[in-house]
């Protein structure tokens, strides 16, 4: 899928490594050049959200003193990731609707339309059957971000994965405390392999 540029919708539990998977796909994409963005949707306050994905001009409202690209406007050329994209409010979902809808975005106090050269990959831990609830997401956003649909399991059902990603973290806190690297002993790999 990184090849092509179609939007990617990324399904998992919290701790399961969906923002390692976005930034595997832009690194294998053709935009691999470009910016890599990304966004927490959950913590953009509904008040600066035009603001901070579409930007704004000079005096567009009071605090404005200078144009300001948004995220959208910052990966040009690149990947835009929209992080927990599950906990964009409705009425912020139809705006980020439109701007995928129209390729094309409008910053505040602007007079016209820019247009969009971006990648979308969004990802939520929202469990797959809230998506399709209209009182949660809306209907015509999910068909726009899950051109592909990528579900990552859960740690849980990748337990194989546990002795590499132990090892990972012993070497890198090995190298950033400058202490000698430590083996995990097998007790210690079956304990955390038999955790859920």
């Amino acid at each position: 899928m990184a090849p092509t540029d179609a939007n990617v919708l990324i399904l998992g539990e919290n701790g399961v490594g969906k923002e390692l998977v976005t930034r595997a796909i832009h690194r294998a994409s053709q935009r691999r050049h470009g910016p890599f963005q990304s966004v927490d949707m959950g913590a953009v306050p509904e008040s600066t959200f035009d603001s901070e994905l579409f930007g704004h001009r000079k005096g567009a409202f009071t605090d404005a003193r200078a144009d300001r690209a948004g995220r959208f406007q910052s990966a040009a050329g690149g990947t835009l990731f929209l992080d927990e994209i599950g906990n964009l409010p409705l009425a912020n979902q139809a705006k980020l609707l439109t701007a995928l809808e129209r390729r094309q975005i409008t910053p505040l106090g602007a007079d016209r339309p820019e247009a969009l050269d971006v990648r979308v990959l969004s990802a939520t831990n929202l469990p797959e059957i809230q998506l399709h609830d209209p009182q949660c997401f809306r209907r015509d956003l999910l068909f726009r971000l899950n051109t592909i649909v990528l579900r990552v399991p859960p740690r849980s059902e990748r337990r194989e994965d546990i002795p590499l990603l132990a090892r990972h973290y012993l070497r890198h806190y090995a190298e950033q405390y400058r202490k000698p690297l430590r083996e995990l002993s097998e007790a210690a790999q079956q304990g955390l392999q038999a955790h859920d």
